[in-house]
């Protein structure tokens, strides 16, 4: 499994920040609570991506080799106006050209202050991706929106939530991710709509047909391991890609759209309360 091309992380930066924008104008209220992240209101939502967003912006630009205070990222929270869409909308807009500018001109090599044990512009320009594929996600939940994201970049969210997993089991012993580490217990996902990567092993009796994209993910004592293809699992989760995305990172529930969950649910369950990256 290889990660997206740092050109492709950047495009679906932008294209994802243009969607956010577009539930930010959409008229939906924005002191509307967020079902997915209850905590927060949908403009607490979006000033929590921007703001994430201008972070990031300031580690890349400013090449940092250790993390930034707050207090030295401009306009960090958001305008002052609270409850204004055109100011909301064109911070995020201001935001997201401001990254997506210093991560092109860094590329993917230049090293920056990072944690997950990846100290470079490229790990920020797929953490970002996927940061804003998922709130996105939330953001279109609570607007009553629909949602899609293209196959690869749900594919490659899986990957990367996979490995932020693996690293909190690994470095942070007090995260929930480390009741994960225990053996005998597996997870398929499998999409009904996506096609397999090239060279993805599919057991001759696993259910799924051969030529949709899957993932075996084992729980084991050293961390989390997953590879593509189908496999005989535990448990299984199927249905559409953008599905299984939103299923596993537990912003649809297990019987959401399209979904079908075959074999033993409490083991998919117990993933979902525990998987942390910190």
């Amino acid at each position: 499994m290889t990660v997206l091309a740092h050109d492709r992380y950047c495009d679906e930066i932008a294209h994802q920040v243009g969607e956010l924008r577009t539930v930010v104008t959409s008229g939906a209220a924005l002191a509307a609570t967020v079902p997915t992240c209850p905590d927060w209101s949908l403009e607490q939502l979006v000033r929590h991506m921007g703001g994430a967003l201008r972070w990031v912006d300031a580690l890349v630009r400013t090449r940092a080799q250790e993390n930034i205070p707050d207090e030295r990222i401009p306009l960090l929270g958001g305008p002052d106006e609270v409850g204004d869409a055109a100011a909301l909308d064109a911070w995020l807009a201001e935001s997201g050209e401001l990254v997506v500018g210093a991560l092109r001109e860094a590329g993917p090599d230049t090293k920056v202050w990072g944690w997950a044990g990846v100290p470079d512009s490229g790990f920020w320009a797929r953490r970002m991706t996927h940061e804003i594929t998922v709130h996105r996600a939330d953001a279109a939940l609570a607007a009553g929106l629909p949602y899609e994201v293209a196959p690869d970049v749900a594919a490659d969210a899986v990957d990367e939530w996979l490995q932020l997993v693996r690293w909190a089991q690994r470095n942070e012993p007090h995260a929930a991710a480390g009741e994960l580490l225990v053996r005998g217990r597996t997870i398929q996902l499998y999409a009904t709509d996506a096609p397999a990567e090239p060279g993805a092993v599919r057991d001759a009796t696993a259910v799924p047909r051969a030529g949709t994209w899957g993932r075996v993910v084992e729980l084991t004592e050293q961390g989390v391991e997953w590879r593509p293809g189908h496999e005989e699992t535990t448990v299984a989760l199927r249905g559409p890609l953008t599905s299984v995305l939103l299923a596993f990172y537990g912003r649809l529930p297990l019987d959401g759209p399209g979904l079908e969950v075959l074999g033993e649910r409490e083991v998919l369950e117990f993933w979902l309360e525990k998987a942390t990256f910190g």
